[in-house]
């Protein structure tokens, strides 16, 4: 059986797991804290990040975006990538606006665990900037639209869904609720999926010094 390790806030992480779930494809979910010394991630990926698919002959692919083109290659059935050329890139567009959203989240965590006299304002206001104009593009891609991209579900959704959530995680104070309501009908209606009600995003406790 495939094995996917995961941290349980990870967008990049649910990205995976929501694609698995959406193509009926069993694996064994196993959590960990890749910043803890404990972790198996340097076994499987020397970058040491998550999320990694590892196969049953002990191969692993890893990097969100990389993971879900492997598996959209290997099991292509149901398609979560549209047919369309323009319509593939413009997917492929969503996923690049959404992780990088989603990195600049990460970086403010980061920032924000340093003591306050060492805290970076105008880096901080970088990251915000990056979060707001992503999110507002977002907004501006799928408005008016059932679905992000094409006629139906597909990456770019999955993209939207789990950036949106992870804001309520990493960054809580953020009101893109009420700043984009369609945005926020949107992430409900994707929430209520299965595959997204499974893969909900917790916060989890580093037990390592980082910064």
């Amino acid at each position: 059986m495939l094995k996917l390790l995961s941290a349980t806030p990870s967008p990049y992480a649910r990205k995976v797991r929501i694609a698995l779930a959406e193509k009926d494809i069993p694996f064994e979910l196993i959590t960990e804290v890749p910043w803890d010394h404990s972790t198996a991630t340097p076994q499987y990926n020397p970058l040491e990040k998550l999320p990694v698919l590892v196969f049953e002959d002990g191969s692993s692919v890893y990097e969100s975006r990389y993971i879900l083109e492997v598996i959209e290659a290997k099991w292509p059935v149901p398609p979560l990538v549209p047919a369309d050329t323009w319509e593939r890139l413009a997917a492929r567009k969503v996923e690049v606006i959404a992780d990088g959203v989603c990195d600049a989240c990460v970086l403010l965590f980061w920032e924000r665990h340093r003591g306050a006299d060492q805290q970076s304002a105008e880096w901080i206001a970088r990251q915000r900037r990056k979060v707001d104009g992503g999110v507002r593009e977002l907004d501006r891609i799928g408005a008016g639209r059932d679905w992000m991209v094409g006629g139906g579900f597909g990456l770019a959704d999955i993209a939207t869904g789990t950036v949106l959530r992870y804001l309520d995680v990493r960054f809580p104070e953020h009101p893109w609720r009420s700043q984009y309501p369609d945005l926020a009908a949107r992430s409900a209606r994707l929430e209520a999926r299965p595959s997204f009600a499974a893969t909900v995003p917790v916060p989890q406790v580093i037990a390592d010094k980082v910064v």
